[in-house]
Parts: C-alpha cells; structure tokens; sequence
C-alpha cells in the first residue's frame, strides 16, 4: 500500500473521505515538514511513515466534532491538528495560534505554499488575545493540563463555544477541577489507525460569558 492509498484509507477507517486533491495537499503538507525539519527541528519525529500517523491521522481524527464556521487550534506547533483539519474541512476559517515565531513561520508557509486560504496563522500567547468575536470551536492537542488551558483560552470563547482537548491518557483528575464555567459533553478514547498509543479527546462547552 502506497502512502496515497494508506492515508486515503485510514481517514475512511476514521469516518472521513478525502478528495484526491486532499490527500495530496497533506503529504505535500508532510514533505514540506520533512525539509523544514532538517534546519528548524519543528517535530521530534521522523520519517514519512511516523508523520502520516502521528501528526496527519491523529489530526484528523477529530474531524468530526468540528463545528463552524470558526476553528482557533491553540499552540498549534508546526500546525498540528490545524492544518491537516483545514485541508479536510475546507468550508470552515482556521486561526493557528502559537508563541513560537519559528513554527509559527512554517505555517505561514505551509499556509501559502498550499493555498489554504481558510488558514489564518498568528504569532501570539493565547491567553493575551482580544479578539471581537468568539471562536465557534477550538482546539488544543496536549497543550496543557486542562484547567490551565481552559484559563487560558478564555479570550477566544463565548457563550457555545466547543473545546477539543486531544489527550494521552485519560486525565480524571483534571476534568475534575474544569469549575462552572463549562460542561463535560464527551469523552472518549480516539482509535488513529496505525497508531500504537493510547489517545483521548475530551469535548467541552462554555456556559457562560
């Protein structure tokens, strides 16, 4: 199985059929990784087989639980989940947020050299953000222990907005001291094809504000 055919089907294997022209864009995204990694050091991982499941699979296996029309992926690193869930879900605006000007740098060039007009970067410390309007989904994978990052991504949510926490294991003791602010709509443990680790997203909704 060619990588093509191994990203095409583990997507279906998560509930997600990409266009060729998709699939293309995200191992243009990987190669593009690869030859930046080589002077910047973005990822600790290497080689093709290793980013298509850590970084483009495990990404894209919260597609579904996006809801527009805006996504802020917070400390996004080299744009992990943001880009990939751009690139699969083109009709919903992405901001990619991350403090680290050098990562941040490469998804501004991702961003061009794929044409992703849906994609907005941002060099920025989230919890500094004032934004006019609040983010209808944001992101965050392994970012933070949970009731820091819900301090911290305050700024971009309203009233509705969904937070999905990508996570290893299941954090108990974190969700028990998210406060009043937000409400636990799902847990789950998240099966990335190929992938032999344990992951978790935790799905949650703002209250108030």
């Amino acid at each position: 199985m060619d990588e093509r055919e191994r990203l095409t089907d583990g997507a279906r294997r998560l509930g997600l059929e990409l266009a060729p022209a998709a699939v293309l864009r995200l191992l243009r995204l990987i190669e593009e990784l690869e030859r930046w990694n080589r002077a910047y050091s973005l990822t600790a991982l290497r080689g093709r087989e290793a980013l298509i499941t850590h970084h483009l699979l495990d990404s894209l296996a919260i597609h579904a639980d996006l809801r527009g029309p805006s996504v802020a992926d917070v400390g996004t690193g080299a744009g992990f989940p943001g880009l990939p869930l751009a690139i699969a879900r083109p009709e919903l605006a992405f901001t990619l947020i991350d403090s680290n000007q050098k990562k941040i740098r490469f998804v501004a060039h991702a961003q061009r050299t794929l044409a992703l007009a849906n994609v907005t970067p941002l060099h920025a410390r989230v919890e500094s953000l004032a934004l006019a309007a609040p983010f209808a989904t944001v992101t965050a994978r392994a970012f933070a222990a949970l009731p820091e990052l819900l301090a911290q991504v305050s700024p971009l949510c309203g009233p509705g907005t969904r937070l999905l926490a990508m996570k290893g294991r299941l954090p108990r003791a974190e969700l028990a001291g998210i406060g009043q602010a937000w409400a636990v709509v799902e847990v789950r443990e998240l099966q990335v094809p190929g992938l032999d680790a344990v992951r978790h997203l935790l799905v949650l909704e703002r209250r108030d504000r």
